[in-house]
């Protein structure tokens, strides 16, 4: 696998939610990602930034466009120093919350991304890891 391009975007005030958005419509853009594609990218990105802010205390948005062979994707991560999450098999359950959001944040992400991966330690923090490919 070949890192085309990376970066990082902070997540640590409201409208850094709003920058993480159109950053992830620019990047799944960029690896030419239909509209459906992009769409579930974007919404994703829109559902963990909001995690790593309201459950996280903030973070950051790290970025990559990845070539693998004759496909090109989008990983994204996002990782805090926040609480981490104490029960992950619960979190990962349809419906549970731990505010008051619809307990679709971290299931919801991991439906519409064709990879997802989650470390998370309490005391320590999480790091969510998303791909999509075209």
């Amino acid at each position: 696998m070949t890192v085309r391009t990376s970066g990082t975007q902070p997540i640590t005030i409201e409208q850094d939610i709003v920058v993480a958005r159109q950053l992830a419509r620019k990047l799944a853009q960029e690896c030419g990602m239909r509209l459906i594609d992009l769409t579930k990218m974007v919404t994703a990105v829109s559902e963990l930034a909001r995690n790593t802010m309201v459950y996280g205390g903030g973070g950051h948005m790290d970025w990559q466009i990845i070539e693998e062979g004759m496909r090109t994707g989008l990983r994204v991560t996002f990782r805090d120093d926040g609480p981490g999450i104490p029960d992950l098999k619960l979190a990962m359950t349809d419906g549970w919350t731990s505010g008051s959001g619809l307990g679709l944040g971290l299931t919801g992400a991991k439906r519409l991304v064709e990879e997802f991966d989650l470390e998370t330690t309490p005391g320590v923090g999480t790091r969510v890891t998303i791909t999509r490919w075209t």
